[in-house]
């Protein structure tokens, strides 16, 4: 049964890909601002909530990396790919009257 979960943001992934792509643009703008005005340490958000765990930021990084080239090819997923959720497709949902 459909909740009316159709084309609202893709499938987990691709929501989980662009919450990580927005991060990564906050910190960088962050770590740019920070360099203009001088700031010694800067304001590299992501090493100062985990910079004691170099591993883990670096593992951070990695996915905001990952996240950024999923953005560009996109998810190929049927739920991306087609807008639609499983039950839809399969035509188990109950038609929604005055829906575009």
């Amino acid at each position: 049964m459909c909740k009316n979960c159709c084309k609202k943001g893709g499938c987990t992934g691709a929501v989980i890909a662009k919450v990580l792509v927005v991060i990564g643009g906050i910190n960088w703008g962050l770590v740019g601002l920070g360099m203009l005005l001088g700031v010694a340490g800067g304001w590299n958000i992501v090493n100062m909530i985990l910079g004691s765990v170099p591993v883990l930021e670096a593992i951070v990084y990695v996915l905001v990396g990952i996240s950024a080239i999923m953005m560009i090819f996109g998810c190929k997923c049927g739920k991306c790919k087609d807008g639609v959720c499983e039950s839809c497709v399969k035509g188990d949902a109950p038609k929604m009257e005055g829906s575009m």
